[in-house]
């Protein structure tokens, strides 16, 4: 009797720095950490990406965003099925939102699951 072929494993990434995003495969609490984890996925296909814009002090999403900014100006857009912006901050889930969708990223906003500590 064969087998069924193994189904691939989805990529699911999330950058935020407090909630748990229990679907994500990998999880980066800082956009340092962020951008290293779309690095190491780059020849990959996402299947999902969440982003969290406030990422705890000083330190935003922004700097993810232009690295993805910068891939699909220079013609090589990372590979993502959807991205999805979960923060609680408007201006700053509007302003990823605008930047990403400008690149044809599929982008959209989203709620990530609570957490159950305020976050």
């Amino acid at each position: 009797m064969k087998e069924a072929p193994a189904s691939p494993t989805r990529v699911i990434l999330g950058i935020d720095d407090l909630r748990p995003l229990p679907r994500a495969t990998r999880i980066a609490r800082t956009s340092h950490e962020g951008i290293r984890l779309l690095e190491e996925h780059r020849n990959c296909v996402i299947d999902e990406l969440w982003l969290d814009h406030d990422l705890g002090g000083d330190d935003t999403i922004m700097p993810v965003v232009t690295l993805l900014e910068e891939a699909a100006f220079n013609g090589q857009p990372f590979r993502i099925g959807a991205v999805l912006v979960h923060s609680a901050n408007p201006i700053g889930a509007e302003t990823v939102v605008r930047s990403l969708t400008r690149w044809n990223y599929r982008v959209r906003r989203a709620m990530a699951p609570y957490s159950g500590d305020g976050s």
